[in-house]
C-alpha cells in the first residue's frame, strides 16, 4: 500500500475513545432519597451521639429503677423520720411487700420520659460543644480539663431543658411511701400531669417547677463533667496495644468506674436538690431557704452523714447504671453513624 493510501486510510479512521475510569462522587454530591437523606442526617456525630443517649438513658435507668428510688425515699428522710431507717435489702423488701413490683418502678415511667431528652440533650451537646469549641481538627484528643468544661456545659444544658421532669418524678417517688407524716394516702395516685399541673397551680406557678434547680446545676455540672472525663481517660487506659476500641466488657467497667467516682464526689448536692424538691410539700417539714442555711441545718441535725443519706443504694445502682449508659450509647452512636451512605462510583 502506497503513503498516500495509508495516509488516507488513517485520516478517514476514528480515534479510539479513551477508557472510562471510575470515580467516586459523594453521595451528597446527587440526588438522594428521602431514606438516604435519613441515613446521612442521622449519622452526623452530633445527631448520632444524641439519639443514642436518648436510648442509653431510657435503657440505664430502668435497669436500676428500684435503686433509684429507694435512693430518693432515703434522700428525703430529715431527723425524727424513720418510716425507712433500714438497709437496703430491708428496705427494698418493705417496698416490695407494701406496693409490690409497682412499688420498684413507681415514678420510673415519668423518669424514663425525662431521661430520654436528659440523657440525649447531655449526649449530643457534649459532641456539640467539643466538635465546635475544643476541637481543632476532627479527631483531636482533648486534655481533661476540656473534657471536663464540655460535660460541664452538657449537664447544664440537659437540666436546664428536662428539669421540671426531674421534681415530678421526685413527687411521684415519694407520694406512695409509708411516710406518716404524709397522712392517708388517696386511692388513686395522681400521675405525671397531674402533679405538674398542680403544683403549677398551687405553688406558685412555673418557678415552682424549677424549685431546686441551683443546687441540681451545682451538683450536675461537675457531675457530668467527671463522668465523661474519667469515662474517656479510663476507656483510653483499658483499651489494648493494636486495637480501636476496648471489648464490651472493658467498656462496662469504665462506665462503673466513672459513675462511682463522679457519683461520690458530687453526692451532696443530689441530696440538697432532692430537700429543695420537696421543701414546699405538706407534711415533709422543710423550710429551707437558701443552700448554705439547709447544709447548715443539715449539718446540725443529723451529722455530716445527712449530706450522704442514700448513698450506699445509689453506689449499688451507678455501676450498673452507668456500665448499661455508656455501653448502650457506644453500641447505638456506632449503628447510626455506620448508616452514612455510601460513596458512589460513577463513570467519567
Amino acid at each position: 500500500m502506497s503513503a498516500v493510501q495509508s495516509t488516507k486510510s488513517n485520516e478517514g479512521s476514528e480515534p479510539k475513545p479513551e477508557l472510562a475510569t471510575p470515580t467516586t462522587v459523594p453521595s451528597s454530591s446527587k440526588k438522594l432519597s428521602l431514606f438516604d437523606r435519613f441515613r446521612a442526617a442521622i449519622s452526623e456525630p452530633v445527631v448520632a451521639a444524641f439519639c443514642a443517649g436518648g436510648v442509653a438513658g431510657a435503657v440505664s435507668r430502668t435497669v436500676v429503677s428500684p435503686l433509684e428510688r429507694l435512693k430518693i425515699l432515703f434522700q428525703v428522710q430529715s431527723a425524727g423520720r424513720e418510716a425507712y431507717q433500714l438497709s437496703v435489702g430491708k428496705a427494698l423488701a418493705k417496698m416490695w411487700r407494701e406496693e409490690g413490683w409497682r412499688g420498684f418502678m413507681r415514678g420510673n415511667g415519668t423518669n424514663c420520659i425525662r431521661i430520654v431528652p436528659y440523657s440525649a440533650v447531655q449526649f449530643g451537646s457534649y459532641n456539640f460543644y467539643k466538635k465546635h469549641f475544643f476541637e481543632r481538627h476532627p479527631g483531636d484528643s482533648l486534655t481533661p480539663m476540656s473534657r471536663l468544661t464540655c460535660g460541664g456545659l452538657a449537664g447544664i444544658t440537659s437540666v436546664t431543658f428536662t428539669y421540671p421532669l426531674d421534681i415530678v418524678r421526685t413527687r411521684l417517688s415519694i407520694q406512695s411511701a409509708s411516710f406518716a407524716e404524709l397522712g392517708e394516702k388517696p386511692k388513686k395516685l395522681p400521675g405525671m400531669w397531674q402533679t405538674m399541673v398542680m403544683m403549677y397551680r398551687t405553688e406558685g406557678g412555673f418557678t415552682a417547677l424549677y424549685r431546686g434547680i441551683v443546687p441540681t446545676v451545682a451538683g450536675v455540672a461537675p457531675y457530668v463533667g467527671l463522668n465523661f472525663m474519667t469515662y474517656e481517660f479510663v476507656r483510653q487506659y483499658l483499651t489494648l496495644d493494636g486495637e480501636q476500641n476496648p471489648s464490651a466488657v472493658r467498656k462496662l467497667a469504665a462506665g462503673a468506674i466513672s459513675g462511682a467516682v463522679a457519683q461520690t464526689c458530687t453526692y451532696p448536692f443530689d441530696v440538697l436538690r432532692r430537700r429543695f424538691q420537696i421543701n414546699t410539700m405538706s407534711g415533709m417539714g422543710y423550710q429551707y431557704k437558701s443552700i448554705p442555711e439547709a447544709v447548715r441545718l443539715i449539718v446540725a441535725q443529723e451529722g455530716i452523714k445527712g449530706l450522704y443519706k442514700g448513698i450506699v443504694p445509689n453506689l449499688l445502682k451507678v455501676a450498673p447504671s452507668m456500665a448499661s449508659s455508656w455501653l448502650s450509647f457506644e453500641i447505638c452512636r456506632d449503628f447510626f453513624v455506620s448508616l452514612k451512605p455510601e460513596e458512589t462510583p460513577l463513570l467519567r
